[in-house]
């Protein structure tokens, strides 16, 4: 995510869908609802991430979503939905916690069987008619509307667009639209099916594998080839374009755009198959099947990484204010999350360091190639301000948590440039063939997986031929920012002094 500036597991078998007719359908769920209403309150649980201790949940490692929205042509109508999630259980399980908060449930299956469901704080508790054992496979399918609008002081996880919707669910909004175990550490394969009245298209991550166009209404469905964390589904309702064009080595590269502005946005658009070619160059192979842009007509206040089709602001590509190469570097950015963040997962939210941070890097790496923005001169900037942000938002690989009642503001500057920063102190302290041996290892290493801090570590020290854990503790947990290797001239303001350089200059400014 960039904030835009102003205010590995094994795929589980497609479960075989069980008809039920709907007067049983809402029989079985109306006799689960009374059932639960009498046993013990059910608790929200979490695996424990210090900075969102409820999302996750503990005894299941999911390997399959299969979402199926019916979208009834408004962006404020709840799209009914029935989300099946194909799972291995690790534990005994006698309840099964789901992280889903913000819609209607109407039934809910386990393995085929209707089971009991409450909620519990943002949490969907089912308990199914037997316990389940440790290893073996599970299927839940939930019947629920997924609602775009908010409710209870939080938005959903739906953006609702000038002509339709779009996801945007990093950090925590995934169970706002469909329930699931909403956190980036159990990726898992994706299935999305969207049926919406002819007129819109529908697009989503990953490749489309059918359409079946119908009288009134077509329904699309894509499939991921690799795993992905609930934060980054996307998918797109519109009246849009979808535009096709060739990558690197063949890859397919679509954008989907309002269909009014495709010639304004196609100067842009056409940039991306080069920018992938850069960052391959720098770090490796494109990790997915294919990769775009969608452009939605909304105001988010930030551009989104989602898996194999990045979300933009139209305004970011249409609003004059912003320079050529701001605009190119920020389209590196998103994109650079592909490896830093998708490809390669964080184990828990306190590692996000390792997404902004390299995303950071590149997109200011690009701009010192491109456009003679020297990334030396961005860095020291960046080394001033650092105790500052340090300050507010804690140290990049241990940042404070949320504000109440605004979880974006974890992406603070911390996290972006003072991340950045971690980085290219640690390539003046290693060097730049080690720093760029060290950068395609990572990917490679954990491609389709999750990573944390301390792996970064171990592979930086391995590569490097040296314990770097001194380098790292005071780099990546210090309040303070150390001295910056080959820079021994460079010097970070300190907060109190900058606060009291703007009172001074309040007091001089004329009344």
């Amino acid at each position: 995510m960039l904030r835009t500036p102003r205010t590995s597991r094994t795929r589980t078998p497609r479960p075989t869908a069980h008809r039920r007719t709907r007067r049983a359908v809402l029989a079985s769920a109306a006799s689960a609802c009374l059932i639960a209403a009498s046993a013990p309150s059910p608790a929200p649980l979490g695996i424990g991430d210090r900075l969102f201790p409820y999302l996750g949940n503990p005894g299941y490692d999911v390997t399959a979503y299969d979402l199926d929205f019916t979208y009834p042509g408004s962006n404020s109508k709840p799209l009914p939905t029935v989300t099946t999630i194909g799972a291995w259980t690790t534990d005994w399980l006698e309840q099964v916690n789901l992280d889903y908060s913000h819609g209607t449930v109407r039934s809910v299956e386990v393995n085929g069987a209707f089971a009991e469901f409450r909620s519990a704080g943002e949490d969907l508790v089912v308990t199914p008619e037997e316990p389940l054992p440790p290893g073996v496979p599970m299927r839940i399918t939930v019947r629920h509307d997924s609602n775009p609008m908010p409710g209870k002081g939080k938005e959903s996880g739906w953006v609702r667009t000038k002509d339709g919707l779009a996801m945007a669910n990093q950090p925590d909004a995934g169970h706002r639209i469909f329930p699931g175990n909403d956190h980036p550490s159990d990726k898992a394969l994706f299935t999305i099916r969207v049926t919406a009245p002819n007129g819109y298209k529908a697009v989503a991550n990953g490749l489309p594998v059918e359409v079946d166009r119908r009288a009134e209404a077509t329904t699309w469905t894509y499939r991921t080839k690799h795993p992905m964390a609930t934060e980054l589904a996307q998918v797109s309702i519109g009246r849009s374009s979808v535009l096709h064009r060739d990558g690197p080595n063949g890859l397919p590269v679509r954008d989907v755009v309002p269909t009014k502005d495709r010639e304004q946005l196609e100067p842009w658009l056409k940039k991306t198959p080069g920018q992938i070619a850069w960052m391959q160059k720098k770090i490796g192979r494109y990790p997915f099947e294919t990769y775009g842009l969608l452009i939605a007509e909304a105001r988010t206040g930030f551009e989104l990484e989602t898996q194999t089709l990045s979300l933009f602001e139209r305004e970011l590509f249409t609003r004059p204010a912003y320079p050529k190469w701001y605009i190119e570097s920020v389209m590196v950015h998103e994109l650079s999350h592909q490896w830093f963040g998708n490809s390669v997962a964080p184990r828990t939210w306190s590692d996000l360091w390792l997404n902004e941070g390299h995303a950071t890097w590149y997109e200011a790496l690009y701009a010192e190639e491109k456009a003679d923005r020297p990334m030396e001169d961005r860095m020291r900037a960046a080394y001033r301000a650092s105790d500052t942000w340090r300050e507010a938002g804690g140290p990049p690989a241990a940042p404070k948590g949320a504000e109440p009642g605004e979880k974006l503001s974890i992406f603070r500057p911390n996290v972006y440039d003072g991340s950045a920063l971690v980085l290219y102190a640690l390539r003046e302290k290693i060097g730049r063939p080690a720093f760029e041996q060290l950068e395609r290892a990572w990917v490679s290493t954990h491609r389709d997986g999750v990573a944390d801090t301390a792996d970064f570590e171990r592979l930086a020290s391995a590569i490097a031929g040296r314990d770097l854990s001194g380098f790292f503790e005071a780099w990546l947990y210090g309040a303070k920012t150390p001295p910056m290797p080959g820079h021994p001239d460079w010097r970070s303001e300190a907060p109190a002094k900058k606060a009291e350089k703007r009172a001074r200059k309040s007091a001089a400014a004329p009344k």
